[in-house]
């Protein structure tokens, strides 16, 4: 089967624990490279699941813009929440 050469940036950083962590499996990243292409050929989707950032869901834009309007009409006080509390409700 003809070889061809893929080319593409990342961070080193990230290039280098994921050699890292290829060394510990025992493969090389070409070989990493390869078995994500086969499968995700294979399987017609990206073989593991990719999700967003829960602050830009609908729930939570639905909350921010109802929150802009009640502050904008001078209905309510702005609302002081920690990252914690952020979370929980990013998470509900």
């Amino acid at each position: 089967m003809a070889q061809t050469t893929v080319n593409f940036r990342m961070d080193e950083r990230l290039k280098m624990d994921l050699e890292r962590l290829c060394e510990d499996l025992g493969i090389t990243l070409t070989t990493a490279f390869t078995v994500f292409a086969k499968k995700a050929t294979r399987e017609n989707r990206i073989p593991f699941e990719l999700s967003g950032d829960p602050f830009y869901s609908e729930k939570n834009m639905m909350r921010l813009q109802e929150s802009i309007v009640s502050f904008d009409n001078k209905e309510s006080k702005p609302v002081m929440k920690t990252a914690e509390e952020l979370e929980t409700l990013a998470n509900d």
